[in-house]
């Protein structure tokens, strides 16, 4: 590898310390890079091109950012764990610095994980989590979903979520909603506290095309990864499909990771054999 960009979670002071020393490690590597803050995002996409690996240091939070940073190019991403929980990360801080030369050298693989694209009119949006309407006020919305063009029900609720195998983990997870294995292209589509209309989850076809129409008077806001958000006006409808551009994710661990994963940052704990 020539070039790796360095993204880091701003706010923390590990994130821009551990920044500084893996830059000087791969200046030491004779590799290029260049380093810059995740919250920075129109700065750091004039970075990207020409970039082999991009250090993303933080949770997934700072992942979530770093994908629609590097959207579309699909540069592959480490994900340097700072956080709690971090589904999508790959590796801690403390671990990144002794196995980054054997990175550098060609060890690991590469995952692809699935991407949502959200229209609205003529505005394009892609999300590795979730796409999610959501009430502002304390009251339920009225949210009619079709699916490739037939109506399915009117969600009375506090919203509905779409979202993809990486998002099974995160808000769908928590409203009830299955888990995906990671690679998985299905979609799915989950309402939240859902008083009337269908209330159980359904995972539908990669193909699948969702569209989402507010009714009138109720007060609904988009949220694209839970960070970016922007409010709906009545009537407005929002079509949700998989995303041509995907999130691409340097592994160094094994392919069934994500099962023995779960058990630990579900609650379990590790099994010991």
């Amino acid at each position: 590898m020539k070039r790796i960009g360095i993204l880091y979670h701003p706010l923390r002071e590990k994130a821009r310390s551990l920044a500084e020393k893996l830059e000087e490690l791969l200046s030491s590597q004779g590799v290029i890079s260049w380093r810059c803050s995740a919250w920075e995002e129109d700065e750091a996409k004039t970075k990207v091109v020409g970039t082999e690996l991009i250090l993303s240091i933080g949770g997934d939070g700072t992942i979530l950012r770093t994908v629609r940073i590097v959207t579309p190019l699909a540069v592959p991403i480490l994900g340097i764990n700072l956080g709690r929980l971090g589904f999508i990360t790959e590796i801690d801080g403390n671990e990144v610095l002794s196995n980054l030369p054997d990175l550098l050298e060609g060890a690991g693989w590469i995952e692809e994980r699935a991407m949502l694209e959200a229209q609205i009119g003529y505005k394009s949006f892609h999300a590795l989590n979730d796409v999610v309407l959501r009430s502002v006020a304390v009251r339920l919305a009225n949210i009619e979903a079709e699916i490739d063009g037939a109506v399915l029900t009117t969600y009375r609720a506090d919203g509905v979520i779409v979202a993809t195998a990486t998002g099974s983990t995160s808000y769908s997870l928590a409203s009830g909603g299955p888990i995906l294995y990671p690679q998985s292209r299905e979609i799915v589509l989950q309402p939240i506290s859902c008083h009337l209309g269908l209330s159980y989850t359904l995972v539908l076809s990669p193909q699948s095309i969702v569209d989402l129409k507010v009714a009138t008077r109720d007060k609904v806001v988009l949220s694209i990864d839970g960070q970016v958000e922007l409010p709906l006006s009545d009537g407005q409808n929002v079509r949700v499909k998989l995303s041509p551009h995907i999130a691409r994710f340097l592994r160094i661990h094994e392919p069934t990771y994500f099962y023995n994963s779960l058990w630990q940052k579900l609650g379990g704990g590790r099994i010991e054999s």
